[in-house]
């Protein structure tokens, strides 16, 4: 893990596109300021998180259907 130090107003670059600014600190607490091309996601950890939670669960929701609808098909019919 690559730590830096910076201060107020000072920015921290990642690749050509991305840019994080620390716009203030209070406390405990650091505001940061991303600016970031459209298409790459930026969330907090966990929401981040809970996002993973959910793609796994409807994941396999999705297996399950799956599997439902193949043995319907393997229903004989009269």
């Amino acid at each position: 893990m690559l730590v830096l130090s910076r201060r107020v107003g000072e920015r921290i670059m990642i690749g050509e596109n991305i840019v994080i600014e620390v716009m203030e600190v209070k406390g405990e607490q650091v505001r940061l300021g991303i600016n970031a091309p459209r298409d790459v996601a930026i969330h907090r950890e966990e929401i981040y998180e809970e996002i993973k939670r959910e793609n796994k669960a409807a994941g396999a929701l999705n297996k399950d259907m799956m599997e439902q609808i193949k043995q319907m098909g393997n229903v004989k019919r009269n």
